[in-house]
């Protein structure tokens, strides 16, 4: 025991030895002095003059980093590989009222593959700021993240040298003041894998030079001002998994050419101007899960597709899209959808009750439309969906009075389908020869079906019967 626990002591020992030979070794690596000028000059154009680094030991990339900013070893020495301005931790440097981009930050960081800015630049009014327009290409050897986030206080266009950063995989302009049309050069950025310009400002058409970002995984432009269709260049992002150009003001018929995003999971064109109906190649999207075009007057209707071939289908929304016609019944073979938002449309016909034998799903409105029959959904179905089921807003959608109360149990704004009872003309002797053949048993059943003693009615009052029947029963 002894002898284990004196190995154990010298294990430790080697460790701790180990380990202060590492921190020696950061002794021994210091940054260059012009690096570590040019780091403090940057931060303290962001962060205020005060600011000095006098509590840091041995430098920034040593024992007491600042938060916000990665290092690297290069022949020895540490040097700037990710500046992150802004408070992204609890203990990082918050920005000054009066930010400025000094010039040593695209002069002296040669090694720096990351920069981003989250809530600095923060007044709509006072000390507004904008890109630098210039020297961005001394950082197109190294650059490869480049962000701004949640900056209201941004604002101007995007520097058309930004195209010039050709090792760039990831650019996020999101949640800033920026305006002006896209330039079209970012097209040429054919190394970048995520594109979000989303929250901003922006107008004009999208560019179809965007065309050629074949390894564009993420491309979101939502939430801006653009207009104009969309280029069918967009079809040739074969590697895009997210594409969302929801709330802004494009127009057009939908490109066929949408059908060559294969890999595609999200499209998301909520709150535009689409019109023209559905394309048939949204047949080809083999992976998409979710599809959302709500609030687009773009019409046509639900039969010029087959839905079963998209087998991986959990949400579609097709919600006031001005979609005529009958919902098809291959929409009930989307065995992983979990969403199914038809509403305020100008659907009709029949429901089919194959819909409420899907799997997954946990939301169904087909509300504020023209749907007629009948409902032949089940108790159990209506009770677990509760008020996610909606069909309300059919005026001649009604369900079987033969379901029961509890009212959950029974779907919401829909009313109950009443029982037609067909009165005897009195004109007709053979009808009512007929009526007057089987009235004793006619009687007894109807009779009791009120709660009343089996009793025999003839002639004028059988008439007057069948009146206040009908009457009670609407």
């Amino acid at each position: 025991m002894k002898c284990f626990t004196t190995k154990i002591i010298v294990i430790f020992i080697l460790c701790l030895d180990g380990w202060c030979y590492g921190e020696g070794d950061m002794d021994i690596a210091p940054m260059e002095k012009a690096e570590q000028e040019a780091l403090y000059s940057v931060i303290q154009g962001f962060v205020g003059s005060w600011w000095n680094g006098s509590d840091l030991y041995p430098d920034p990339c040593g024992w007491t980093p600042i938060q916000g900013v990665s290092c690297d070893l290069f022949d020895g020495l540490w040097y700037v590989t990710a500046l992150n301005v802004g408070p992204v931790h609890e203990n990082s440097l918050g920005c000054a009222k009066e930010v400025e981009f000094r010039p040593p930050l695209f002069e002296q960081f040669k090694h720096l593959k990351a920069l981003s800015f989250f809530h600095c630049f923060v007044s709509w009014k006072k000390h507004q700021v904008t890109i630098p327009s210039r020297n961005w290409e001394t950082l197109s050897s190294s650059l490869e993240s480049l962000e701004f986030r949640s900056n209201p206080g941004l604002v101007g266009q995007i520097p058309a040298n930004f195209g010039s950063l050709v090792k760039l995989q990831s650019l996020v302009l999101l949640e800033n003041g920026l305006e002006g049309q896209l330039p079209a050069n970012i097209g040429n950025l054919a190394g970048l894998q995520r594109l979000v310009l989303a929250e901003n400002r922006f107008s004009g058409h999208i560019p179809r030079s965007f065309g050629g970002l074949s390894k564009l995984l993420i491309f979101d432009l939502s939430r801006n001002l653009l207009s104009g269709p969309l280029p069918p260049t967009l079809g040739s992002l074969t590697s895009l998994l997210k594409l969302d150009l929801s709330n802004n003001l494009l127009e057009g018929r939908l490109p066929s050419e949408i059908g060559g995003l294969k890999l595609l999971t999200l499209l998301d064109l909520r709150n535009n101007k689409f019109s023209g109906g559905l394309t048939e190649s949204f047949e080809e999207l083999f992976s998409l899960q979710q599809m959302v075009l709500a609030n687009n007057p773009i019409g046509g209707d639900l039969m010029s597709l087959e839905w079963k071939k998209l087998k991986q289908l959990e949400m579609l929304d097709l919600s006031n899209t001005g979609l005529t016609g009958e919902i098809p019944e291959s929409v009930s073979e989307l065995n992983r959808l979990r969403f199914l938002d038809l509403s305020d449309n100008n659907l009709s016909g029949h429901l089919s009750p194959m819909l409420a034998a899907l799997p997954c799903v946990g939301a169904l409105y087909l509300n504020g439309n023209n749907l007629t029959g009948e409902l032949k959904f089940s108790e159990l179905f209506y009770g677990k969906m509760g008020r996610r089921f909606g069909a309300w807003d059919n005026p001649n959608l009604c369900y079987s009075i033969g379901l029961s109360p509890p009212i959950s149990h029974v779907p919401f704004g829909v009313k109950p389908c009443h029982q037609r009872v067909k009165l005897l003309q009195p004109n007709s002797n053979a009808h009512l020869a007929d009526a007057n053949a089987n009235l004793d048993q006619n009687s007894y059943v109807m009779m009791a079906s009120v709660g009343s003693p089996a009793i025999v009615v003839n002639g004028f009052w059988w008439f007057i019967f069948l009146d206040i029947l009908v009457m009670f029963s609407l």
